[in-house]
């Protein structure tokens, strides 16, 4: 007996990737990674909620004045305070009327050797790198719940959550819970519409990054890429943008490489 199945049954996804009145909030949002998701999001139509933290207040105003004020706006946020937090979402509700994506993309990291990391080194990574998403993902989750839309989180990871790296202890063990936690929400929240991904990027050439893998430990890391060379800001930008789309409205619980094949070895 054969089975007869319409060819012509599409989901809808919209190739433009359009995200036009959209309300993302992004954290971290004047660093490296943040900023060209920021572009790319403005780009589609969405509106942002910029967090960033208090010692960046003197780059608010500069960064500010290169977005339109009527669909971004800026919230001082210490994202590892829950409070804080929450009052900031709320405002974030207030002033856009709801919010559609959450993009953890505030981070830190040191390089220290494993025997060397102090309590307050190793809790600081903690608290930045898994804690913080988790108080935001919470805050925005319920919301998301709360209004019976669904909506889109998505984690920046790395690379180190997956494959061990030198001098990375703290940063990869924070990471790897982000990566675990991701797939418990996306388990909890994706049968009531909310998607919860991570991507997790190689050697991102931001600020941070370039100086931390700058001169011959560079050139060693590159050189066991496969792709020979470290990621630029717009390719990370390119996948939140992707995962902020209904193009991905299949995926739930994914972590999405963008190492250049590191991981692969």
């Amino acid at each position: 007996m054969s089975t007869s199945y319409d060819m012509s049954l599409k989901y809808g996804v919209d190739f433009n990737f359009t995200i036009e009145g959209k309300v993302v909030v992004v954290t971290g949002g004047l660093g490296g990674i943040a900023t060209a998701a920021n572009e790319a999001l403005l780009s589609k139509g969405a509106k942002i909620a910029i967090f960033y933290p208090d010692f960046e207040k003197d780059r608010v105003d500069e960064a500010m004045g290169r977005y339109p004020s009527d669909r971004v706006r800026a919230w001082c946020c210490d994202v590892t305070k829950e409070d804080q937090v929450d009052a900031c979402i709320d405002e974030v509700i207030q002033h856009f009327g709801t919010i559609d994506v959450l993009v953890n993309a505030a981070g830190t990291i040191t390089l220290t050797p494993a025997e060397e990391i102090s309590l307050i080194e190793w809790q600081r990574q903690v608290d930045v790198n898994f804690t913080a998403p988790f108080l935001c993902s919470k805050a925005v989750g319920r919301h998301m719940l709360t209004r019976g839309k669904g909506g889109k989180i998505i984690n920046i990871a790395s690379q180190a959550a997956t494959v061990a790296i030198d001098q990375h202890c703290a940063y990869t063990s924070a990471k790897a819970g982000l990566l675990g936690m991701t797939k418990s929400l996306a388990k909890e929240w994706g049968p009531r519409g909310i998607n919860v991904n991570s991507i997790s990027p190689t050697v991102v050439l931001t600020p941070m990054g370039a100086a931390a893998w700058e001169g011959e430990k560079g050139e060693r890391m590159k050189s066991m890429i496969p792709m020979g060379r470290f990621a630029y800001t717009d390719e990370i930008a390119a996948s939140i943008l992707f995962l902020a789309s209904n193009g991905s409205d299949m995926i739930n619980g994914a972590d999405l490489m963008i190492d250049g094949g590191y991981t692969i070895w």
